[in-house]
């Protein structure tokens, strides 16, 4: 119930006891995946926006052209497949989303085909095996027409570029300057500043529903989970590894596979790309039992068993996150001109050579977008691991979800905080770096 969130009993504003909670609806459900997915359009549209080639923005200016005329000309069409790109991740990962529905809709009634798939399971049927089977199936198929679409709308809107813009080009807002700094400051302040607000608040009281004031303010609940859990720091551990290796391997897959990609026939590549969405699409709940089925058994031939360890885990990442972390390559470099590597290969130069010298550097910004989603994504990840976590394998996503589950949703908001703090630390120290670094490398810095 709304009555029971500290930030509103903190500002006065809750509303009757009894009264229904908005969220708790089809609306307050694609409300938070639309927020959820901001990010990964965000960053998919940033890495084409700075590949814009810069003359031509600057003949359009010298020809009198309207900054309206250049965004609608220009900017618009060179950006539309980083666009279909970005959408593409964004429904594909709504599509599977088990979380938010789970959250919201079932005390609502309002039902998903991942939810479903998960009550189908609870009830442990005769045929609930074909059932979860067909429902997944009706998701893939799903996915597939998406990213058939996709891939049929990213042809339409292929553009060769060479290289990247040596600076950033300003527009004179004029009168609209003011109201739209306004707009944007309140998407923010919707989006970012106000969730992570009541998260702070919720994990300063003593119990969930008391407001936050001078007597109420207490830090026990991080003393809690820093000091005396050590199944915190564990969690902290394990998160970090998961997430960083699987962003490395995916990182180095992605590039030769891209690049592999892209000397297919358009229609194989098409439907080698889509078939690759399908791990990300279906819910991680199906995903987790595939690899439980799979890795039940110990391995042939050495006799070893994933099992119960993090191994299992991180194979489950990288078939999960292959292809977040291959499309924005894959948008990049349908983007190239082939002239660039067709005059390497007269000169002698060999495939592997081509690569690194021609196609990585160009590809820069998008190869490291692609690593940092799944690093993103995977940090705080919660349905595939929820069924293949053992004791000591604990992910921040299972510690959060377990605490909540068991009532003490102030310590979950605690460790909230400490995931939160964690991003935003290694988002500053890569802002360190990022001026030695290629132009683009690090998707949110200029």
């Amino acid at each position: 119930m709304a009555q029971r969130v500290p930030i509103l009993n903190t500002l006065g504003i809750a509303p009757a006891l009894g009264s229904p909670q908005p969220m708790y609806s089809a609306e307050g459900i694609a409300l938070l995946l639309g927020i959820q997915s901001a990010p990964l359009v965000f960053l998919a549209l940033r890495t084409q926006l700075i590949s814009l080639p810069q003359d031509l923005l600057e003949a359009a200016q010298l020809s009198r052209a309207s900054q309206l005329r250049i965004w609608i000309d220009i900017i618009l069409p060179l950006c539309r497949s980083a666009i279909i790109a970005g959408a593409a991740l964004a429904f594909v990962s709504s599509l599977g989303n088990f979380g938010i529905p789970a959250m919201l809709g079932i005390p609502a009634g309002y039902i998903v085909l991942p939810t479903l798939i998960y009550q189908q399971m609870a009830g442990f049927g005769h045929d609930m095996l074909s059932q979860v089977a067909g429902l997944s199936m009706m998701i893939a198929l799903l996915v597939l027409a998406g990213m058939l679409l996709q891939q049929w709308l990213q042809q339409r809107s292929c553009y060769a570029l060479l290289g990247h813009t040596a600076q950033s080009l300003s527009f004179r807002l004029k009168q609209w300057r003011l109201p739209l700094e306004i707009l944007l400051a309140l998407v923010l302040c919707f989006i970012l500043v106000a969730p992570l607000f009541a998260l702070i608040v919720s994990s300063l009281v003593p119990a969930l529903g008391m407001p936050l004031n001078a007597d109420t303010l207490t830090f026990a609940a991080f003393y809690e989970m820093i000091g005396r859990q050590g199944v915190t720091a564990r969690a902290f551990e394990n998160s970090a590894f998961l997430a960083f290796f699987s962003a490395l391997v995916l990182m180095l897959v992605s590039l030769p596979l891209g690049y592999l990609l892209m000397r297919l026939p358009m229609r194989t590549r098409a439907v080698i790309a889509s078939l690759i969405e399908v791990p990300y699409a279906i819910p991680g709940i199906v995903l987790a039992i595939a690899f439980i089925l799979l890795f039940a058994k110990p391995l042939p031939f050495i006799e070893v068993s994933l099992y119960g360890t993090l191994g299992i885990i991180f194979l489950a990442y990288l078939s999960c996150f292959l292809s977040v972390c291959l499309k924005p390559v894959l948008s990049a470099m349908s983007q190239l001109d082939p002239a660039l590597e067709e005059a390497a290969q007269l000169a002698g130069a060999r495939p592997i050579q081509r690569l690194i010298d021609i196609i990585l550097p160009l590809t820069a910004p998008a190869f490291f977008a692609g690593g940092l989603f799944v690093f993103l994504i995977s940090i705080n990840e919660l349905t595939v691991s929820a069924l293949l976590w053992s004791a000591g394998n604990e992910t921040l996503g299972v510690l959060i979800f377990n605490l909540d589950e068991s009532g003490d949703s102030v310590l979950a908001s605690a460790i909230a905080v400490l995931v939160v703090l964690l991003v935003a630390g290694l988002m500053s120290l890569l802002s360190l770096f990022a001026p030695r670094l290629p132009k683009g490398v690090i998707p949110w810095h200029g």
